[in-house]
């Protein structure tokens, strides 16, 4: 199943932190409550790793009122083959 990284800006105020992370919480949807946030680094996002079938279903995992600015990413992983054709394609092995 795809694997994909959630990330919901939010603003910089103490409240506005605690704002959001209430939202979470209280949301009931057990990815949401398990959000990781940066705010007490200074960096005012959360993130959330899920595995779901696509990025719609990745973003309805959010409260409505954060999935307008979530940026949702489709990981992926490479294996050393596929660099090394990727590289071998390109002139660069």
């Amino acid at each position: 199943m795809p694997k994909f990284l959630i990330e919901v800006p939010h603003e910089e105020e103490l409240l506005a932190c605690a704002q959001v992370v209430e939202s979470f919480l209280n949301y009931g949807s057990h990815f949401a409550t398990k959000a990781d946030w940066g705010c007490r680094d200074g960096v005012h996002k959360a993130w959330i790793t899920i595995e779901t079938e696509n990025k719609e279903e990745a973003r309805n995992i959010l409260p409505p009122a954060y999935r307008a600015q979530a940026t949702i990413i489709k990981l992926n992983k490479f294996s050393m083959a596929e660099i090394d054709e990727i590289l071998r394609q390109h002139g660069k092995k």
